[in-house]
């Protein structure tokens, strides 16, 4: 009688009603991006007090991030087998459960060694929900849906700083306490969106299968080297985004001497860059071609890096973490929808997960790296170390350009 009814019901739907699922779909999906972006716009601006309560050195930011990598790299090495075997919604849920416990032990943590704890499950919810919706969204070719869904992460680093500044006169406990309650309610929308009929995993054939599939041609070491390349793309680029974004309220109050309102409002100049680019792209009324934007934007990523480096001005340094965000804005999400165009669709639905998990490595690993440099030198040291970064960027884009061609 249960699945009688079932059948009955899927037949009393209408397409009116299928619209309005995939619409309600697709704002969930933006809304927990929303929520992946706060912690990595949060805990930048929030360690120069945090550290303070537990009397850690400023280095070990990185050491935070550092551990909370191995959670996002071991899960998004299996993201593609979790959807088809759990479906979306599920992933999803375990995902924001997941963050939220990672948020409480954040606010609760009666020292540092918790918050090291706990660094490596925030970790993997963040890499469940980050790769899954980006494999998801990215196979089934809806560009305007990916640069909106990067956007929306944008959203969330931009509103980080905010909720952080404004917690910070009592203390930075209470923005992971909001954090936390943000998270459960993501869980508790995707399980009802399952409960309610929600796509229970990503299509079994990609929009794209039908294409011609490149790397079906190559040479199985040219195939590797290509996906090696790809994934040391996304590796460089997020150390350079989020190394960007994580050290420079540190930057700003310990070498800039900006106080700490203004290093909050800093912050959100280059968060609030890199997310009114992204939205901007995803609403132009003729999306701009992913090629140029990977090449544009990673140039003007070198200009606006060389200045920091240079520091001409305190104001003008400021103002080109804002263009460096700007120039960003749009590399990700255009490098993820040119790799079905690099190599096919049909290999695409696992190396999009696996650049993923590199670009989670890149995020933590680069930004580690860069706080062991500070420890070791001074503050000074992240103009040079984000030069070099973009320069490595567009340098190995050119490289995977050679190994796998863009067809026009």
């Amino acid at each position: 009688m249960r699945l009688h009814g079932q059948v009955a019901e899927q037949r009393r739907r209408t397409p009116g009603d299928a619209g309005l699922a995939s619409r309600s779909t697709d704002l969930l999906s933006l809304g927990s991006f929303v929520v992946l972006g706060l912690p990595d716009g949060m805990l930048g601006t929030a360690w120069p007090s945090m550290r303070v309560t537990f009397g850690a050195p400023v280095g070990d930011l990185g050491l935070i991030l550092l551990i909370a990598t191995a959670g996002s790299v071991l899960v998004t090495a299996f993201v593609g087998t979790l959807i088809r075997r759990l479906g979306v919604p599920v992933l999803l849920t375990v995902s924001g459960s997941c963050s939220a416990l990672g948020a409480a032990g954040f606010a609760f943590a009666p020292g540092f060694w918790l918050v090291l704890c706990v660094a490596v499950v925030a970790g993997a919810a963040a890499g469940m929900m980050d790769a899954g919706l980006n494999t998801a969204v990215a196979l089934t070719g809806r560009t305007r849906l990916l640069n909106l869904l990067h956007g929306a992460y944008g959203v969330g680093t931009a509103i980080g700083p905010l909720v952080v500044t404004a917690a910070i006169l009592g203390s930075w406990r209470p923005a992971y306490l909001t954090l936390f309650v943000l998270d459960l309610v993501i869980a508790a929308s995707w399980l009802r969106h399952r409960r309610r009929g929600g796509t229970r995993a990503a299509p079994a054939e990609p929009a794209r299968a039908a294409e011609p599939q490149p790397a079906a041609q190559w040479s199985r070491r040219r195939y590797r080297w290509a996906v090696a390349m790809g994934m040391t793309v996304f590796f460089l680029y997020t150390g350079l985004e989020v190394g960007a974004g994580q050290w420079e309220a540190s930057f700003c109050r310990g070498h800039l001497d900006l106080s700490a309102t203004a290093t909050g409002l800093a912050t959100f100049g280059y968060w609030g860059a890199l997310t009114a680019v992204r939205i901007g792209l995803a609403l132009l009324p003729r999306p701009a071609p992913p090629r140029a934007v990977v090449r544009w934007g990673s140039a003007l990523a070198v200009i606006a890096a060389a200045v920091i480096w240079v520091q001409p001005g305190t104001a003008l340094t400021v103002l080109c973490f804002a263009v460096l965000g700007g120039a960003l804005a749009g590399v990700f999400p255009a490098m993820v929808s040119l790799t079905p165009v690099r190599i096919g669709s049909r290999r695409a639905q696992h190396v999009i997960a696996w650049q993923v998990g590199a670009a989670a490595a890149g995020g933590a690993g680069i930004s580690a790296l860069i706080g062991l440099l500070i420890g070791r030198t001074s503050l000074a040291i992240l103009g040079p170390s984000l030069t070099v970064l973009a320069v490595l960027v567009v340098g190995t884009e050119l490289i995977l350009t050679r190994l796998a061609p863009i067809r026009p």
